[in-house]
């Protein structure tokens, strides 16, 4: 199966979706994907499992390779708000993962990194009704190379390379680390 911007229209007519909000969701993919490196950062899409792993374990070693991803008891249960769990936060990594993001498109692409000095943690969190996640965070401790207009710093109201930016991962996302 392509998967370029070369071969985008062979790529649409396969998924018949020329024309489509689909069609862009699938360019803006496959956009992201063929983008530079920023910051020395090491970027992979896999497009299936045995791409995932086989970039996940050549950065990392295939020795003590652990992966993880954010667990949320009940699937379809509200939004609500969480708070940290008395049990705590556990650090599983600092600075050996390969984050693997779960993209938009018609079969499984992952956009997978290894980022320099990043912590990886497990957060046991309990919402207001009992329900209970174990979350997987990510804090970027340098971000002197992003994009000052990424959301993170109007939100945290900060500049580029200033604090870590730390993020709780979505449940399609992965995490792959060493221990």
């Amino acid at each position: 199966m392509p998967f370029e911007s070369e071969k985008f229209s062979e790529i649409l007519k396969t998924f018949g979706e020329t024309g489509s909000g689909e069609a862009e969701m699938m360019k803006k993919t496959i956009e992201e994907c063929e983008a530079k490196r920023v910051g020395g950062e090491e970027k992979y899409c896999a497009t299936s499992l045995e791409s995932m792993v086989d970039f996940s374990v050549s950065k990392l070693g295939k020795d003590h390779v652990r992966a993880v991803s954010t667990e949320v008891a009940e699937k379809n249960a509200p939004i609500q708000k969480y708070k940290i769990a008395a049990a705590g936060v556990k650090k599983l990594s600092d600075d050996k993962s390969v984050v693997c993001h779960k993209q938009k498109y018609p079969f499984a692409v992952f956009y997978c990194h290894k980022a320099m000095m990043t912590s990886v943690y497990s957060v046991p969190l309990e919402g207001e009704n009992g329900l209970r996640a174990k979350a997987v965070a990510v804090c970027h401790k340098n971000t002197s190379a992003w994009n000052p207009n990424h959301l993170a710093f109007k939100v945290l109201k900060v500049k580029p390379g200033t604090v870590p930016v730390c993020h709780f991962l979505p449940e399609t996302h992965v995490v792959w680390f060493s221990y």
